[in-house]
């Protein structure tokens, strides 16, 4: 079994956990106070009319006259029909306060984990990312609509049914707390056995989650190399971690009842003798004793689902644990620093390490001239994306420096440098607002222009409604190259000083490559660029070509220049060459 969570985004402790509950709710003092409110009233009520009842039962053994029933009666049935509006509307306010703060908790998990450094994402999985903002959030949600309100109106109407009891004769009062030392011991032999258990389910679910995830994401190469059923063993492997801690905790629990059950048998048997010594006595009167009884005997409701939502509540607490955890992460730095429109890239003695024990560079030096065109080439590994997603301030070194216009490029903001990758994504919705993600305010006419400007204008007005025409998932399908010119169209729109093009025609095909090439020159024309090369054309085209192996430069010169040197690059020009030649790459 392989070490799921060395690897995962933190899961805050407890304190952390309650704090910010704390905070969030008492930054939402007016709803939180009504929702109490209007619980205590329910509870309240709740309880009145069993003490009404109580009364009743006395005024009839006295033969009373119905003048002095009848008010009962209406004030018993008043109470039980505001003991039942308050309940609802109380369940009502608490599953909306709850689900406003999961809204904004979620919002704020996912803003944050937009925001996290690349290599932090990569060490985590997407299953654990998934886990959170999804099982996670599915777990908690389901405690705040079904069980929190449960749990706080029975917390206040036991004890005001407590209240109630010591009411009648403060000797009730003090019997009806002794089952509470049995309800402690039970939690007490409970929860340490449990909590841990449910952190653990939470962690194999992730592990689950991430080996569905990557056997989905890379079904292509499972079937390429036959790995369907290994990676089938590893998704039973993982299932069958999940089912054994859910099996040990449900265990756990079944114990749990039986010590609930045991402290309710004590504490009504204590609750009746009670009431048969004090109207023995005269204290108090077959109706009061009665009215004891029937509290008590109501406890075991709320007191049980209490007890029983900690199932519920010990799971949803380790969902937001892990939720709250994300929100722990230290901030990265705010990038405000806005760049000249014409800048250069500075990199000097940068290394990097993904695992913080390997090196992928090794003290690079380089510097791209304001206005200049830079291709990196290399073997795959040599550290071409690193160093670019590192000059795009997505990465930050473990020593040296990547600047740009003197100004660290982490330090920047989004918009003043603009990195594409081969990866590119196109959002579900009308195309115009997917392009309008490199400038919000731009007309449809702005979008026209930039469309043109890299060679999409054409197809773009034959579709079916134009730019209103919904794209991305659910809508109409695009190919690689159509989606890498939307991409190219928004860097024209977000007009950065600075552009970096990470293989961002390696998905298109050799056809579409070349119409990509020539939209990413359009695109790119004036700006700082820097361009991973997948087709060495592009190389051939650029101002200057950086050729990378093993994390460091080993040469770099113009196209002509190293091609008659005989280097490394003259070497990868002619495996190009040939590939040309034989047809598996056009020029």
């Amino acid at each position: 079994m392989t070490d799921a969570s060395s690897a995962l985004l933190p899961v805050a402790s407890a304190g952390a956990t309650w704090a910010l509950l704390g905070r969030e709710l008492r930054g939402r003092l007016p709803a939180t106070a009504a929702t109490l409110a209007v619980g205590l009233l329910a509870a309240g009520a709740s309880v009145l009319s069993i003490y009404q009842l109580g009364v009743l039962v006395d005024e009839l053994r006295a033969d009373s006259p119905p003048a002095v029933l009848v008010p009962i009666g209406a004030t018993i049935a008043a109470t039980a029909v505001v003991a039942g509006i308050g309940t609802g509307l109380s369940t009502y306010l608490i599953s909306r306060l709850g689900e406003q703060l999961l809204a904004d908790l979620r919002e704020r998990t996912v803003a944050r984990v937009l925001a996290l450094p690349v290599t932090t994402l990569e060490r985590a999985g997407t299953g654990d990312l998934l886990a959170r903002v999804g099982a996670d959030v599915a777990t908690i949600k389901k405690a705040v609509t079904d069980v929190v309100p449960t749990v706080l109106s029975s917390v206040l109407l036991s004890v005001l049914t407590v209240v109630g009891m010591a009411g009648i004769d403060w000797r009730f009062g003090l019997v009806g707390l002794v089952a509470v030392p049995l309800y402690v011991v039970a939690l007490r032999w409970y929860l340490p056995r449990s909590a841990p258990a449910y952190a653990r389910e939470r962690v194999a679910e992730s592990d689950r989650s991430q080996h569905l995830v990557e056997s989905m994401l890379g079904r292509t190469t499972v079937h390429a190399y036959r790995l369907e059923a290994q990676r089938l063993a590893g998704i039973d492997e993982a299932s069958a971690r999940v089912r054994d801690i859910s099996v040990s905790v449900f265990a756990l629990f079944t114990r749990f009842v039986g010590r609930v059950n045991r402290a309710e048998f004590v504490g009504l048997t204590a609750i009746v003798v009670a009431g048969y010594l004090l109207v023995r006595d005269g204290a108090v009167q077959v109706g009061g004793a009665a009215a004891a009884a029937l509290l008590f005997h109501r406890l075991f409701t709320p007191i049980g689902s209490m007890l029983f939502s900690f199932d519920d509540v010990q799971e949803a607490g380790a969902a937001l644990a892990r939720l709250v955890g994300v929100l722990d992460v230290a901030d990265a730095p705010v990038a405000t620093a806005v760049l000249p429109a014409v800048s250069a890239i500075e990199v000097d003695g940068v290394r990097f390490s993904y695992d913080g024990r390997t090196e992928v560079l090794h003290g690079i030096d380089l510097r791209v001239a304001p206005g200049e065109r830079v291709a990196l080439v290399g073997s795959t590994g040599a550290g071409k994306s690193t160093l670019a997603a590192i000059m795009a301030g997505l990465l930050t070194p473990a020593a040296g420096s990547a600047r740009i216009g003197g100004i660290p490029a982490v330090e920047l903001r989004r918009d003043q440098v603009v990195i594409i990758s081969q990866e590119t994504h196109v959002f579900a919705g009308p195309l115009l607002e997917d392009l309008r993600l490199g400038r919000p305010d731009a007309t449809g006419e702005q979008v026209m222009v930039a469309l043109r400007t890299v060679g999409a204008g054409d197809w773009v007005a034959a579709l079916p409604d134009g730019l209103a025409t919904e794209v991305g998932a659910g809508g109409h399908d695009l190919t690689a190259a159509q989606a890498g010119q939307l991409a190219l169209a928004r860097v024209v729109l977000a007009d950065p000083p600075v552009a970096i093009l990470d293989e961002a025609t390696a998905e298109a095909g050799s056809l579409g490559a070349r119409d990509l090439e020539a939209a990413a020159a359009a695109a790119t024309a004036g700006r700082t660029t820097v361009i991973v090369a997948h087709r060495l054309t592009q190389a051939a085209a650029a101002d200057r070509v950086v050729v990378l192996e093993h994390g460091r430069i080993v040469e770099q010169g113009g196209h002509v220049e190293l091609v008659a040197a005989g280097g490394r690059y003259a070497q990868l020009w002619a495996a190009w060459q040939s590939r040309v030649q034989v047809g598996e790459v056009e020029r």
